[in-house]
């Protein structure tokens, strides 16, 4: 029989309600495993429970495990409520919010915040795998410092290449809403934006046929060939008709407001987990708080992100390479 679970909606009742770290240990538990519990490693129900401990013990494998083990919680010393509350706040901090904040409000280190912020966008939702239908728009972007804020060896470098010299590629996607839906966006960091690059991501993402909407980059020309691809030139105006990509620089301009507002600095290396936390806010805008909490914390079983991974990650590895 399935237990009832009491889903937070405000960041006071989340407070409240995962205060007790014995409500916190239940919500885990019923939300985890609602059918009941299984041993992460065999599957096996056939369990003993150490309530001194918090753990069980697997009748079959004979391995223990607490609630954390195989999830993007596990191995880590910090209580479930403050994980919870973490949680709550990144999910729902709709410009983001910096790994001091969340050291301050939590009561860790700046480095245990930081370590904290990266597993929550790895478990935040990064959409269906399902292809794109409908009416689409792709652009790029290019994400960086400003010249008047770089070393005179970096702005030199700048000066000689082009407008988007020595910054990090970003490709999106958006899927305009239909009907009563709203729009969802894809995002990702690309090497470069030739033809073979930017086609690829397209047709990985959208279904032959849709309406590809672009702006005049000649790496989208020979789109038509498998899309009704229509675009229009910055240079002469933004909108034609149905025609525009409107939607997606929209996009940009709330991603750039969270990284200039709120981090102020990123690593270049880790620059899509930022893409994946704004991404999933952006998708899930029109549900309330608790059904972001409540997503997020879907998906954290199966999911691991060790502090060696993250901080040895390199542009090579984000880019699936």
């Amino acid at each position: 029989m399935e237990t009832e679970i009491t889903i937070p909606q405000s960041l006071m009742e989340a407070i409240k309600q995962f205060a007790d770290p014995q409500a916190a240990f239940e919500f885990m538990v019923n939300f985890r495993w609602p059918g009941g519990v299984e041993c992460p490693y065999c599957g096996c129900e056939k369990l003993s429970f150490i309530s001194t401990r918090k753990v069980w013990h697997c009748k079959d494998c004979k391995k223990r495990f607490s609630v954390k083990v195989g999830t993007i919680m596990e191995d880590s010393p910090l209580p479930l409520e403050k994980w919870f509350a973490g949680i709550f706040l990144i999910t729902n901090a709709k410009n983001g919010i910096s790994s001091c904040e969340i050291a301050r409000a939590l009561d860790v280190t700046q480095k245990t915040a930081w370590f904290l912020l990266h597993r929550v966008r790895y478990i935040m939702d990064r959409g269906s795998m399902d292809k794109m239908t409908g009416s689409i728009e792709a652009d790029e972007t290019y994400v960086g410092g400003k010249a008047k804020n770089m070393h005179a060896d970096k702005r030199r470098e700048k000066i000689n290449g082009r407008g988007g010299s020595g910054k990090t590629i970003v490709m999106g996607i958006l899927e305009r809403a239909a009907e009563m839906n709203v729009s969802n966006i894809r995002t990702k960091v690309i090497p470069d934006t030739t033809k073979d690059t930017l086609h690829a991501e397209i047709k990985a993402n959208v279904e032959a046929g849709a309406e590809v909407n672009t702006d005049a980059h000649k790496g989208y020309r020979g789109l038509s060939e498998e899309y009704k691809h229509g675009w229009v030139d910055h240079a002469v105006k933004y909108v034609e008709g149905k025609i525009h990509c409107n939607g997606v620089e929209n996009y940009w301009s709330l991603f750039k407001r969270m990284l200039h507002g709120t981090y102020t600095h990123i690593d270049p290396r880790h620059l899509q987990s930022y893409l994946d936390e704004q991404d999933s806010r952006y998708n899930n805008r029109a549900l309330n708080d608790g059904a972001r909490f409540a997503i997020s914390v879907m998906a954290v079983s199966g999911k691991r992100l060790t502090y060696e991974n993250l901080i040895e990650r390199g542009l090579d590895s984000m880019l699936g390479m």
